[in-house]
This record gives C-alpha cells, structure tokens and sequence, in this order.
C-alpha cells in the first residue's frame, strides 16, 4: 500500500481487551507512525475507532513511555528509578530468583498477567510456559467472565452463539447488563439497523447509560438481581404457554424440572427483589417470547455479584425455551471467542505442570502479598506484565502494603510507570501495538485478525513474546518454545486445518489484514437451528449435567491446566442467589453502608489502560460518582460536591454528579482511574471485596455496600 517512497500504510489490529478488535491502518511516514486509522473495508470496523485509540500514536510517543530497563533508587512507591542494562536486568533477574527457589522453592515466584493486550503471541499466555518451566506458582485469571463462561458452557457448551452482525435482522434485543455505546461501539451499528426496520431494543442496567439512553426501554434492576428477572420471565413464558414446544422437547434437558424450578418466581415475588413492576415483568416476558427473532446480549457485569454464574445460566436458557435460534439473528451473544481454533497448549505447555505445583487466583493478591492465607512457601517475588493490579484488583489497600514489602522481589513489564510499576524494583520496557507482531482471535466479532509491525520498537522496548525468549536464556531453558520467531509461534498457535479456517492462510492476512472465519454468512448463520449444541447431551441443558463437576474453573482461565478444576457440587438448575451485601440480605451491614456501588468500565479508558493520556483524561474529566438525586439530598451532596465512599475496607474521594439517571440506594464510580493521579490517592476498588461468584471463582465488584459524604478539606483531613 506505498503510496511515495517515504510514506507507507501498515495493516494492524486493535490490541486491547475490547469486543471489538478493530482493524486499523497505521500511517508510517520516515520511520515514524503519524496517524491511526479504522480500516473502511473491514465489515466491523467500518473505519471508526472508539475515543480510546483514535489517536493511538500519541500512546506510542508519549513523552512518559518506559523505554530503557530502569532499577529502583528510592522507596517503593515514589517512582524513582535510574537506567540500566537489559544485561544487568535480567541477570538481576536470574540471581534473585536462584536465591529465592534455593531458599524457598519456585512456587515462592508468582506471575501476574491479564489482558493488557488480548493478542493470541502476547496475550493471556505469552508467558505460561515459562513460567510453568520454571516451576512458579499457578496463577489462575478470573477476573472476567470466567463464571459467565463456566454457566454459558454448562448451558449450551463452547458455541460462539449469534454472529453479532446478524444483530441486524433481530426483532427484538435485549442489551442485559451491557453498555455497548462504551464498551462494544462498533455492534451498535448492526442494532441501530435492526431498530430501523422496526426491532425493538430493551437495555436492562441499573444505570440509564449512553446505550440506555437509545433504547426503546430501559428497564432499571436492583444490582445483583438479575437471575431473578430471568427466572420470573420463565415462569411467565411457562405459565402462558409462551414456548416453542416442539423445540423445547426435541433440543433441549431438563424442562419438567426447570418448570417446577421456576413456579417460586412469580413477577409479584421478583417485583420485590428487583425493583421491576410486575407488570413491566410480564410485558418483557410476552414481548421477549412471541416477538421473534428475539436476542439476548450479555455483558460482562452480568457475573460480578455473588449469584452470577447462575444470572448467565438463566439467561443462556430463555432462547432455547422460545425457540429464538430456530432463526438468523435469534438466540444469545456471549463471547464468539469459541469460534477461533487456538492451540492454547502450544502457548501455555501445561505438560511442563509439576504435579502439585500450588494454584493462586489472582483476585486474592492482597492477601496473598500479606500472607493473610499463611501460603506454605510464601510470596518472595512477583513478576507482572500484562496487567495493572494496584488499580484493578480488590481490596486495594491491602495489595498497595502488599507491593511496599520490602522483601517482595517485584518485576514489571510495562509501556508506562503504572501505580504498580511504581513499587517495582525492576521495570521493563514493552512495546506498544504498532511496534509488534502479533495476531488477534476477537470476543466480539468472527474475524481473524493479523498485526503487522508498523514502525521499530523505541528506544530498548521489547515485545512479550522477546521478554520470555530472554528470561528462557538467562535461566538456561533451551527449549524449541523460546527458540521460534513470532511467525513461527503464530503458525503454531492455530490449528490451520480446522474448517474455519478453511482458505485463510498467513499470506492473505499479509494482504488484507483480516479474514472471517468460515462459519456461515451474517444472514445464514443459524448454528442452533436444530439443537447442536456443544453440550454432552447436545442439547441445550435446564439442568446441567456439567453440574457434577462442582464449581470448576475452565482451562483457558488457569494458567496451563488442560483439564476442568472441579470444586463442590453447585445446583444444577438455574436459580436466584441474592447478593452477599445489599439492604435486602444484609441490615446489619446496609445499616452502616447503605448504598450499593458498581464500577462499571468507562467510557473513555480501557480498565486502567489511558487513564494517564491527556486526551483521554480530558474526555473522561476527573473521577466522578453518580448519585440519585434522593440519596444526595440525604447527605447534603450538591453537584460538582468533593465526596468520600468508604467501606470497612477503604475509601476514596471523587467529584459528586448528581443525576436521576441512577436509581435510588446506587451510587456509581467508573473504573480505571490511576490511584496516583487521584483524589487521596485511591480508586473505586479499594472497596471491592476479594469474595467470589458462585460459579468459575468470578470476581464480586458490584457485590459491594458503601457510603457517601462530604469530604473532608486536606487541611482538615490531616
């Protein structure tokens, strides 16, 4: 695609944690990247980029990159560092890791990662084989939707479910829990068609959000209390025989004892629980059954309580129930990820498992680092890329006095000085997406995707997949994994032979940047039409024989297990589990913190990815708390009034917006805020609870009761 001598246009690909995976066109003028573009032939993309990376070559240029491998030269926290070696680094690296395993043993050594790029080569897994070679301790990564997935597989199995684009020919959507004008933009179009040939769009969201505002209906539901509403909307499509009976009897499990299951819900009982009238219970139930197609879009909020696996379990049963995947643009979107034939074990060698090696979840890292847990060996040495924990993980306190340990060895790989970075001792320069090589599967779309590197790394920033081959030298591992180029770990990455990936080849993703996968067309595919699903009975299980596995954690969550982790038995039908705080279940607590707080991700910033970047900060503006106008007047709260939300396990202060788009006893507090660059020096999750879901150990952020007052002056505070 030259166009002169000096300036050329690079295919690319979106890197981040997003639905969307965009197709980009980067334009390289002398070296030099000086514009990002959506790339107009892509059918998704459509040649937009969201507000987060619209002008992506100001991230790879900004002035605050890490560039050089730095060393720490001041207290942990303060961010002082001076420049050395990649040399000394990772010979740093070596000798205090062989100190820490001869001592302790490898399990001592944690690594910590998640999706900070989403590519297949420097993703979730660049670095499980490492450190599965190593020895570390097994970090399990359920941060998000790993009980929204173990419930959707229970259900109907590994399927990719509706094709997005054939959004367009649904009559009838439901957006649950899902803020798709913020966090999967590039799916409104295909809605925005459908509603203009007459579909009606129903957003369920505590919140009257961006995506809220379009919608035909918005229908406000009490935090946690989804399940509810989907069970009630069962027991109305039951009682008024509203189902698709012959598809009910002859592709799906479980009916008789799902129709016993659901009699306890009537709308009068969920009216209770979630706030919904009754009659606005009936009306979606009526409307959802006989309005077909009909499409449920789930977000990933949807598991972040404690009853949320069995939320998505409800929900993955309404579409069999009515018959809605009989038709093009019927049935549910969860993540098409499912559809891409990634050889996961050739990225995570779980044969290199030790037998008995330890397993940590992640969102226990506070306690972890605190020894809370009195973990047998304890943390010695952390090692995180791909992730910004002091911003994400819960109980924030706790992982910030955790990471100050002066005995805790931490490495961080990063592109910025993170809130986390600034407690490493060693800080590792990584690339940003124009100065890789990577390709990219999609949880929102069925396009395969290729980055190609557009411009050279700057200054000594290297890509993940480099990272490892160069910590695989320095402690000896001569293993073929660390010995291929990242061609050849993409080639290997893929299994090629697979039907959907039939015609597409490396050279053609050379050329064009992107293919679909062959799975059918946006208008034929119908991929549940008659049954087919990928559950042991092939048919969409009421009641999951999954069940007797026990609350287990998929592979692709553990870092490199290739078998299902089983926990205790969980029910096998869908039901409502309440939330652990909320007024309803917990008085005791709701008296001291009455108000329910949710995090959901902004508009503006990627979880903490730009939440440093002035443009983006200036759209996203300082951090803010929604509060319903009822709840501010209670506590003297005006707009634009500096407030402080706490808990017994912290607080942080932000900016009051008082607005009744918030429903009463809620307050909101968008996530991705960098602790150091805010009021008091915390963000929202120093809040969030370390408790799981009830299903894949998901995380609870909106399980979480606060309250709000004015803030203190500084002056008076200290």
């Amino acid at each position: 695609m030259a166009s002169a001598s000096e300036r050329t246009v690079v295919r690319a690909a979106c890197p981040h944690d997003c639905p969307d995976t965009c197709a980009m066109l980067v334009t390289v003028e002398d070296g030099r990247a000086v514009a990002v573009r959506g790339d107009p032939e892509h059918p998704f993309t459509r040649g937009g980029l969201c507000v987060k990376v619209n002008n992506y070559e100001k991230r790879v240029y900004s002035p605050d990159r890490v560039l050089h491998p730095l060393k720490r030269s001041g207290p942990k926290g303060t961010g002082q560092f001076e420049r050395f070696s990649w040399d000394e680094a990772v010979e740093m690296i070596r000798d205090r890791w062989t100190g820490i395993i001869g001592k302790y043993g490898p399990t001592a050594i944690l690594p910590y990662s998640y999706l900070g790029t989403e590519g297949i080569l420097n993703g979730l897994n660049v670095g499980d084989a490492f450190f599965n070679r190593l020895g570390a301790t097994i970090s399990e990564r359920t941060f998000c939707d790993s009980g929204s997935c173990t419930a959707y597989f229970m259900t109907i199995g590994p399927s990719p479910g509706m094709d997005p684009e054939s959004f367009k020919h649904s009559k009838y959507i439901i957006l649950w829990a899902c803020n798709t004008i913020s966090t999967n933009l590039h799916h409104w179009p295909f809605i925005a068609e459908a509603k203009s040939k007459g579909a009606k769009l129903v957003v369920i969201d505590p919140v009257k959000t961006r995506t809220a505002r379009e919608a035909d209906w918005h229908i406000p539901i009490r935090p946690g209390t989804d399940a509810a509403l989907a069970m009630a909307m069962m027991n109305v499509i039951i009682s008024e025989d509203l189902i698709d009976r012959e598809y009910v009897e002859n592709y799906t499990e479980g009916f008789e004892e799902l129709r016993e299951r659901v009699q306890a819900y009537s709308p009068e009982r969920v009216a209770d629980i979630t706030g919904i009238s009754p009659q606005d219970i009936r009306t979606l139930a009526r409307e959802y059954a006989t309005t077909q197609p009909s499409v449920i879009r789930i977000g990933v909020a949807i598991e972040r309580h404690a009853g949320g696996g069995q939320t998505v379990r409800a929900a993955a049963c309404l579409p069999a129930l009515v018959g809605a995947w009989r038709r093009v643009g019927g049935g549910i979107l969860q993540l098409p990820i499912w559809a891409f034939p990634v050889k996961w074990e050739t990225l995570m060698r779980p044969d290199w498992i030790k037998p008995g090696t330890r397993v940590l979840n992640q969102w226990r890292l506070g306690p972890a680092l605190l020894d809370e847990d009195q973990l047998d060996p304890p943390i010695k040495s952390s090692f995180v890329y791909n992730s910004n924990p002091a911003v994400v993980v819960p109980e924030q306190d706790k992982v910030i006095r955790g990471l100050e340990r002066e005995d805790l060895f931490t490495v961080v790989s990063e592109q910025f000085l993170t809130d986390t970075a600034r407690y490493a001792d060693i800080v590792l320069p990584a690339t940003t997406q124009l100065e890789q090589f990577d390709i990219m599967f999609s949880w929102g779309h069925l396009y395969l995707s290729l980055n190609q590197k557009a411009i050279e790394p700057l200054g000594e920033a290297v890509p993940n997949t480099e990272l490892f081959r160069r910590l695989a030298r320095t402690m000896g591992f001569d293993d073929r994994q660390w010995q291929r180029r990242d061609e050849e770990i993409a080639l290997d990455a893929l299994d090629w032979a697979s039907p959907a990936l039939q015609g597409i080849t490396m050279d053609l993703l050379k050329e064009k940047g992107w293919a679909r996968l062959n799975v059918g067309t946006p208008d034929t595919y119908v991929p549940h039409a008659a049954g087919n699903f990928l559950t042991p009975s092939g048919k969409c299980e009421f009641k999951a024989s999954m069940a007797a596995n026990g609350n287990f954690v998929l592979p692709l969550f553990r870092q490199g297990s290739n078998e299902f982790q089983a926990g205790e038995p969980v029910d096998a039908l869908p039901t409502y589990i309440p939330p652990r705080e909320s007024p309803a279940t917990n008085a005791r607590l709701a008296a001291k913190y009455p108000l329910n707080v949710i995090s959901p991700k902004s508009h503006a910033f990627l979880n903490s990815c730009y939440g440093n970047l002035p443009a983006q900060l200036h759209h996203a503006g300082e951090q803010v708390v929604l509060v319903n106008p009822r709840d501010a007047i209670a506590r003297n709260i005006g707009e634009g009034s500096a407030v402080r939300i706490f808990n017994d396990r912290g607080s942080f202060e932000a900016i009051a917006k008082v607005s009744a788009e918030v429903m009463q006893g809620l307050v909101v507090a968008p996530l991705g805020y960098w602790r150091d660059l805010s009021r008091a020096k915390a963000t929202v999750n120093a809040l969030s609870p370390s408790a799981y879901a009830d299903l894949g150990r998901a995380p609870t952020f909106s399980d979480t009761l606060v309250q709000v007052t004015i803030a203190q002056p500084a002056a008076a505070a200290e």
